[in-house]
């Protein structure tokens, strides 16, 4: 259950746009350097903030299943990622490039979300959009790098 980063994506203003970078830094407690929601000092583990990622598949049936096309960067998840059930990592460790992570609750798709995009994006994305983790071990994410269970 091996699964590649596809795209990164961070913002730097809370509704500022998503742009891609080629790689990053993500900060245990603190998030991915340079995001809308990565913190000055760690904060306490548990609350799923540091790092989001989203599954190309998911994408994907939402273009298939609803006629939506929404990019990994139009999602605001930070990682979009190919090849591993994302769901499956709620309450689990797993890695993503060099962090060391852990799954906190899905990411469950908000009428924010749908504000920012189109309509039917949020019931297009019930129960795949994406997942909520905490950075647990500081490390370098890039494209191309393997996100796998620990």
């Amino acid at each position: 259950m091996t699964g590649r980063v596809e795209a990164i994506n961070i913002a730097h203003e809370l509704e500022g746009e998503c742009r891609p970078v080629e790689d990053v830094e993500a900060l245990a407690g603190q998030g991915l350097r340079g995001d809308r929601y990565c913190a000055d000092a760690p904060r306490e583990q548990g609350e799923g903030r540091d790092i989001t990622l989203i599954q190309a598949e998911a994408l994907e049936g939402l273009h298939e299943e609803h006629g939506i096309e929404l990019s990994g960067a139009e999602s605001r998840r930070n990682v979009l990622t190919r090849g591993i059930d994302l769901n499956a990592l709620v309450g689990r460790r797993f890695t993503v490039g060099e962090a060391e992570c852990v799954g906190i609750e899905l990411c469950e798709p908000c009428n924010h979300l749908q504000k920012m995009t189109q309509p039917g994006v949020l019931r297009g994305l019930v129960h795949r959009g994406g997942l909520r983790a905490d950075v647990v071990r500081d490390g370098r994410i890039a494209v191309g790098d393997a996100v796998q269970p620990g």
